[in-house]
């Protein structure tokens, strides 16, 4: 490794030739010419220029088409060439203009300071808007001196119109804390106060843009939409912020596509896309030209009948208004900046067009230096390529507040004061600007107030405008509307629907949806494969109701309640009970009734033949108790009928268990009196003393207390009571009486089968005994069919369903009630009406003669 040092100097000054010389010469002034701060290569000058005490840049696209040299890299390129007149933001300029000459003659505001401006013209492209960029932070001097390290050429720059421009100039100036201001720069991105520091604007993020196009689009039912929008940081950031709203809102997007001014072949697939789509509106979140671009080709296609939803940026855009374009465009609805009219505005931007254009001036002008007057039959053929023709005021607003917003804030770091006017000795920097930028508050001369929030945006208002076609047949853009975001949320939308004129002149609304909606009763099911507003709509099932359009899921009515037929609403279920009015509940009521009155028949036919041998040979007085029990074991059955309730419950249960001990204690009387008194007829025996009438009265008291027992303690325990049974029928509810404790039913039922199965055995042994008239073998047959109806009932009265279980029960009663009935009292009734010669006492005996 070796180390080369050379001694200028001393090279220099030694005696080497004049070769050496020459060469030292060159090397010092090539020193001298660094030293010094210069632009390499040419500079770049404003459009439209003004000196003044302090400078204000701005940034346009005066032209909007940009034509690229050849890159060869053997030459140095060409500038770049700008074409196609931008009227729309030649506007922008001259506001800037009128804003900054406005305020030079205002004497309250920076009174003795004038303001300058250096405008440059981006013609559209990012690629322009770096040099411009570059030209407002060097100025267009070819040398400063020895240093580079000086102060930009402005203190603040107003612009751009387009959001991927403004992200390159907020770049590029953000490093140096160089303010800028834009008027229609609308990407959500640029509200990053860590990447965009110094960076303001007069008009709102799209933040809340797009989240009002989804309300928009939701607003009017519209859940199937298309998606198109500019291939743009503006366009990219917009419609993802729309896509999550959306989705949020229920709202489905058929397709997103999105292209760039630059490529065509990209246009033609979307506009194929748009022609084969289902969807019939279209959520455009397209800068001007893309969407200019977009119209032409819709248009060459014949595309027509499609909702547009558009943006700020080209809803109110008067060079899409073309002959041809209504077709396309008629109709469509979008939000855009609110209109503000400043006295002299525009006066001046009508004056300043033909002034700038035509370098002409009204005749009644007192000072015509260097001009001409101008001419009534101006050749306007020399403006045949704008892309614009009629002012624009609605961004021009925006500008306004926009110099005004730099105005104060070099208002109040200079100091100013009406008497005093401002300290020009305080040396302004761009980060004085940016944090006077961020406090001020003013109010323009129209009223509307103007402030900077943290993100350095104002607040979202936006008038809801519609493309309609105007009495004498022009395209106007009617409000029909309004988005206010400083409102509570419930009152931020306000629309008048009826104002609206739809696509084709129409003022039906618009459908645009994958499927239809469900109607109540239904609810969605999701189409496999495809987005959540693509289904099938399903009828809920039974005991479940949807109440709303398009529900998700369908809700199960509560316990009491059922679906109805169109299943839409809950409805109570029907209560199902054995109720007198019911046909089965008349014919039980029939059977009871009739087998009253066969008992009491029966018991006026005892009471009448009571001193006739037969009626006194089956002891009368059990005969008469049984006819009495037998009467209340038919009434009881009525106490199974009806609306069941506390007392009912514990009433039919119980009265039943007594009555029917009742019935079976007199039977098993009858059945020993039969036993003892055959006993009693053998010789040396003595039995009936022991079994006489207060015998007999107190076994039946017995038997009958026993169960009142049971009753008392099962009432006591754990009594039946009245239960809504809504398991065995899903529809309806079934009335029935609980048991309460099982074992208390089965307890009373058991001791009912304990006594018949005795009376049975007893009369069964008695059946044989010599008698002409032997009522033992009544009683057997009797308990027979009484044993055979109990025990049938059991299985019966667990499987019988709802009203059919009381049914059942109700049928056992009175089945067991007609046998004892008839098995007992029939054959005697007979002998006493049929065969009245029978019933003697001699008849009664001959039997046991014969024996």
């Amino acid at each position: 490794m070796f180390k080369f040092e050379l001694n200028v100097e001393k090279v220099c000054s030694s005696e080497h030739g004049w070769l050496v010389f020459i060469g030292c010469f060159a090397f010092q002034t090539v020193e001298e010419e660094a030293s010094l701060c210069q632009i390499l290569g040419s500079p770049e000058f404003p459009m439209l220029s003004k000196e003044g005490d302090v400078i204000i840049g701005g940034a346009f696209s005066i032209h909007s088409k940009i034509t690229q040299p050849s890159l060869v890299f053997t030459e140095k390129p060409k500038r770049l060439r700008c074409s196609s007149v931008n009227l729309r933001e030649f506007r922008f300029a001259q506001t800037m203009i009128f804003a900054i000459e406005e305020i030079n003659k205002n004497s309250s505001l920076l009174p003795n300071v004038s303001i300058g401006y250096r405008i440059y013209d981006n013609c559209g492209s990012t690629l322009s808007s770096m040099r411009a960029v570059m030209a407002l932070i060097n100025g267009d001097e070819w040398m400063l001196g020895k240093s580079c390290s000086g102060q930009s050429a402005v203190h603040a720059i107003i612009g751009e119109s387009e959001s991927s421009s403004t992200i390159v100039l907020s770049q590029t100036t953000g490093p140096f804390k160089i303010p800028v201001i834009s008027h229609s720069a609308t990407c959500e991105c640029l509200s990053s106060r860590t990447e965009y520091p110094s960076f303001f604007r007069t008009i709102a993020s799209d933040f809340y843009q797009s989240r009002a196009l989804a309300q928009l689009v939701k607003h009017f039912g519209w859940t199937w939409v298309g998606a198109v929008n500019s291939d743009s940081d503006y366009g990219n950031n917009g419609m993802a912020i729309f896509l999550a709203a959306a989705q949020e809102e229920g709202v489905c997007v058929e397709y997103r596509e999105k292209f760039h001014r630059a490529e065509p072949e990209k246009l033609l697939k979307v506009v194929d896309v748009i022609r084969k789509s289902t969807a019939r509106v279209i959520v455009g979140f397209l800068a001007h030209v893309e969407m200019n671009n977009l119209l032409d080709q819709l248009s060459l296609h014949n595309i027509t009948g499609r909702q547009f939803i558009g943006v700020e940026a080209w809803i109110t855009a008067d060079s899409l208004v073309t002959p041809t374009s209504f077709a396309v465009l008629g109709g469509s609805l979008g939000f855009a900046v609110q209109k503000a009219n400043i006295s002299g505005m525009e006066d001046f931007l009508v004056k300043g067009f033909w002034e700038t254009e035509f370098q002409c001036k009204e005749a009644n002008q007192d000072s015509m230096i260097n001009t001409t007057f101008c001419k009534e039959n101006q050749d306007l053929m020399e403006l045949i390529d704008y892309d614009d023709d009629v002012a624009e005021l609605r961004y021009s607003s925006n500008i306004y507040k926009a110099v005004y917003a730099v105005a104060y804030s070099l208002h109040n770091i200079l100091k100013c004061s009406n008497s005093q006017g401002c300290d020009k000795k305080v040396h302004v920097t761009h980060r004085q600007v940016v944090e006077s930028l961020k406090q001020v508050n003013f109010t323009i001369k129209n009223g509307d107030r103007v402030w900077f929030d943290s993100t350095g945006a104002t607040v979202a208002r936006y008038e809801v405008v519609n493309w309609q076609h105007g009495p004498d047949g022009s395209v106007q853009f009617i409000p029909v509307g309004y988005y206010d975001a400083s409102l509570p949320p419930g009152q931020r939308f306000v629309l008048k629907t009826e104002a609206i004129m739809w696509p084709g002149g129409s003022k039906e609304l618009p459908v645009s949806v994958c499927s239809v909606s469900c109607r109540p009763g239904t609810h969605k099911v999701l189409q496999k494969g495809k987005p959540v507003c693509c289904y099938d709509c399903m009828p809920c099932a039974e005991g479940e109701i949807s109440n709303t359009t398009d529900s998700n899921d369908c809700k199960k009515c509560p316990g009491e309640y059922w679906s109805n037929q169109n299943r839409d609403a809950c409805i109570l279920k029907n209560v199902e009970f054995l109720s007198f009015t019911e046909f089965m509940g008349k014919i039980i009521m029939f059977f009871t009734l009739f087998g009253v009155l066969l008992t009491l028949i029966v018991a006026a036919l005892f009471l009448i033949k009571k001193d006739t041998p037969l009626v006194k040979a089956n002891n009368s007085e059990l005969s008469f108790l049984l006819l009495i029990s037998l009467t209340l074991c038919f009434l009881c059955s009525l106490t199974f009928i009806g609306q069941p309730s506390e007392w009912s419950c514990m009433l039919r249960h119980t009265a039943f268990g007594i009555t029917f001990v009742l019935c079976i204690s007199c039977v098993l009387g009858k059945t020993i009196v039969v036993l003892m008194a055959f006993k009693a007829t053998l010789p040396g025996t003595n039995v009936m003393k022991w079994f006489g009438p207060v015998q007999q009265r107190l076994s039946v008291l017995a038997f009958t207390l026993i169960q009142i027992l049971i009753c008392i303690l099962w009432l006591t325990i754990n009594p039946p009571f009245p239960y809504k049974n809504m398991n065995h029928y899903k529809e309806k509810i079934i009335l029935e009486c609980a048991l309460g404790s099982p074992v208390g039913f089965w307890a009373v039922l058991g001791y009912i089968g304990l006594l018949a199965m005795l009376c049975f055995v007893l009369a069964f042994l008695a059946r044989k005994l010599p008698d002409n008239f032997n009522e033992a073998k009544f009683i057997t047959f009797s308990m027979l069919i009484f044993c055979a109806v109990w025990l049938t009932f059991i299985p019966a009265y667990v499987s019988s369903p709802g009203k059919f279980t009381v049914a059942v029960e109700i049928f056992a009663i009175l089945a067991s009630s007609y046998g004892l009935l008839f098995c007992i009292f029939a054959p005697k009734c007979y002998i006493i009406v049929i065969k009245p010669e029978l019933n003697t006492k001699k008849h009664l005996m001959g039997k046991i003669q014969s024996k």
